[in-house]
């Protein structure tokens, strides 16, 4: 094979050839894989990709509607197409259209393995998402309106909730910002996406405030831990407390009062931070 190819090559004096100024339309493809391989041109090059850049083109559209952008798919496409002028052989006698078909499908499945499905989702339920998307651009031609869930399933010969569960799933393909901005209804300022989702988890609260009386607490001494634990965590009156520390009520009144302004002026420290 590689002597029947060097034969329609001899004619070709790579050495007289001004690569810069030459009309390279006078060459056929394959004869310019062979000037590229021996001269590495940019410009050579450049041709190359024009003249084969409707591969890429047919690759990606075969790609369309599967939560990634057609431009981005192209482009991955483009650059797959790159790879194989650089890497095809014209001396192993292979058209390059069936090497480099696979190269940039290869490029673009690796694309779609590091921008994909954001949340792992079981195998079937992505299968059923590719068909269900299939299955509405037939339907919409066939019924000439936006197919409903009814006829998809009926296309598909599938359970209305399993349509609705893969289209839910299709959603986390690729996520969406939450710095996204929405439309405020007539408001001057739009509102973002974590504005209007989730809520106030009241569990942080409750972390906090325990944080800050444990840190507080580190700072007393051993009675007067045992008035906060004892008024606060056991709800014992200071009656009760004065009569296991023998000393009078007032006292224990005086120290709970003693230790709670401690306690707002750590708490009005935190705020001024």
């Amino acid at each position: 094979m590689s002597d029947v190819v060097s034969t329609q090559f001899d004619e070709i004096d790579i050495d007289a050839i001004d690569i810069e100024n030459v009309d390279l339309s006078n060459y056929t493809n394959k004869q310019l894989f062979f000037i590229y391989k021996h001269t590495k041109s940019l410009r050579v090059r450049n041709d190359l990709i024009k003249r084969h850049l409707y591969i890429a083109e047919i690759l990606s559209k075969k790609y369309m509607n599967k939560g990634i952008e057609y431009e981005d798919i192209h482009q991955v496409a483009s650059l797959g197409l790159i790879y194989a002028i650089e890497r095809f052989d014209i001396d192993r006698g292979f058209e390059f259209s069936s090497f480099a078909t696979p190269t940039i499908i290869g490029e673009i499945k690796k694309y779609f393995r590091d921008k994909g499905w954001s949340v792992r989702v079981p195998r079937r339920i992505q299968e059923l998402s590719k068909r269900i998307n299939v299955a509405k651009n037939y339907l919409q031609q066939e019924l000439q309106r936006a197919p409903k869930i009814e006829d998809i399933a009926e296309y598909l010969a599938c359970s209305e909730e399993q349509v609705i569960e893969a289209m839910e799933a299709s959603q986390v393909y690729t996520p969406k910002s939450l710095d996204i901005t929405y439309d405020s209804s007539g408001d001057d300022k739009d509102i973002q996406l974590m504005d209007i989702i989730g809520k106030d988890d009241k569990q942080f609260d409750i972390i906090e405030n325990r944080d800050f009386i444990e840190t507080c607490m580190e700072k007393l001494n051993e009675m007067e831990v045992k008035i906060i634990r004892d008024r606060f965590f056991n709800n014992k009156t200071q009656i009760q407390i004065a009569e296991e520390l023998d000393v009078s009520q007032m006292t224990i009144s005086r120290m709970e009062k003693k230790i709670l302004n401690k306690f707002k002026k750590e708490f009005n420290k935190l705020n001024e931070i």
